[in-house]
């Protein structure tokens, strides 16, 4: 019986069978040519199951169902993100036309809640992957609700301090008229609007109203909010002798055509003040009070600030300080 394992080969010569050795340098020759001719045939396989039926490899297509299934991540957060951005815009509204204005505070300008995001392609380094568009987009609306949003707790923030201060908000807001009209019979000469001028007769627009009264006798000008007294002056051809105070929050008010001021600039006013007494001064027809109420640098209609009904107990009692 042969040894298992073993090799024979038949010698021609001896006429007999030996036992066959085969070389190291052989069997490593045979060994290579096993290899080479599996990795042709891998090849071969791939290129037929690929190219030629049109099949993808099993890794391709893994890799292709995780980067759609990333791609349908990206497109719910940009719906996300546009639902946001809608979100924020109506508090920006709000915040500009409600709430800054109640405070006095100036709105806050588009420039300025989307500073940052112009003229710069921040995102080019995107550009070099694979569906650059949809990621470039991300990044950017990501970018810009943060900082919209940022801008916007600033603001609520400066909002919420002011809030703490609403108390004294209510006590200089202009919201008395400057004299006691009941006790005086004051009748309102001109209101505020485009009117004729008395003077030149063109239309011309009348920034104030006038509170007029024909008799001698000395009426008192009263500050309708606490404020500080920024200016005092006369114009001859305009206000006369006038005051400006100005009550933060946004309101200021002036007071002109005054026969004499009774405070200086700088002063500190409480509302119920006497700031001056009714005149005739400057640019002026007869004995008047012409007053403005201004808020945020425009001028605003004083009537909708105090009501004419006010009787004389309750104006005193409106002038009359606490405690």
């Amino acid at each position: 019986m042969m040894a298992k394992n073993r090799k024979y080969q038949f010698n021609t010569e001896t006429l007999a069978y030996e036992i066959h050795n085969t070389s190291v340098k052989r069997r490593f020759a045979r060994g290579i040519r096993v290899v080479v001719f599996s990795i042709v045939l891998s090849m071969a396989y791939y290129f037929v199951y690929t190219e030629y039926l049109g099949f993808e490899a099993p890794k391709t297509l893994s890799l292709k169902k995780d980067n759609e299934s990333l791609m349908g991540k990206l497109e719910l957060a940009n719906r996300r993100f546009e639902e946001a951005g809608k979100t924020l815009l109506t508090l920006q509204m709000r915040d500009n036309y409600i709430y800054r204005p109640i405070f006095g505070m100036d709105e806050i300008p588009q420039d300025i809640r989307d500073a940052g995001f112009g003229g710069v392609d921040r995102y080019g380094y995107l550009n070099n992957f694979d569906r650059s568009g949809i990621l470039s987009r991300t990044a950017h609306r990501l970018d810009v609700l943060y900082k919209k949003a940022f801008v916007q707790s600033k603001s609520f923030d400066d909002i919420s301090i002011l809030a703490k201060n609403a108390d004294e908000m209510s006590v200089c807001i202009p919201t008395i008229p400057p004299l006691n009209i009941a006790q005086y019979k004051v009748r309102l000469s001109s209101g505020y609007g485009y009117r004729t001028d008395p003077f030149f007769g063109d239309i011309r627009m009348h920034q104030g109203v006038d509170l007029s009264y024909p008799a001698k006798d000395p009426v008192s000008i009263y500050a309708t909010g606490r404020g500080t007294v920024i200016e005092v002056g006369y114009e001859y051809g305009g206000y006369g002798n006038f005051v400006l105070i100005d009550h933060g929050f946004g309101y200021k008010t002036r007071y002109a055509h005054l026969e004499s001021v009774s405070i200086t600039r700088g002063a500190l006013v409480e509302r119920g003040d006497v700031i001056g007494l009714m005149g005739n001064t400057g640019k002026s027809k007869g004995k008047h009070l012409h007053y403005e109420v201004i808020y945020r640098n425009r001028p605003e209609n004083p009537i909708n600030y105090f009501s004419r009904d006010l009787s004389d107990e309750e104006f005193t009692a409106l002038i009359t300080p606490v405690g």
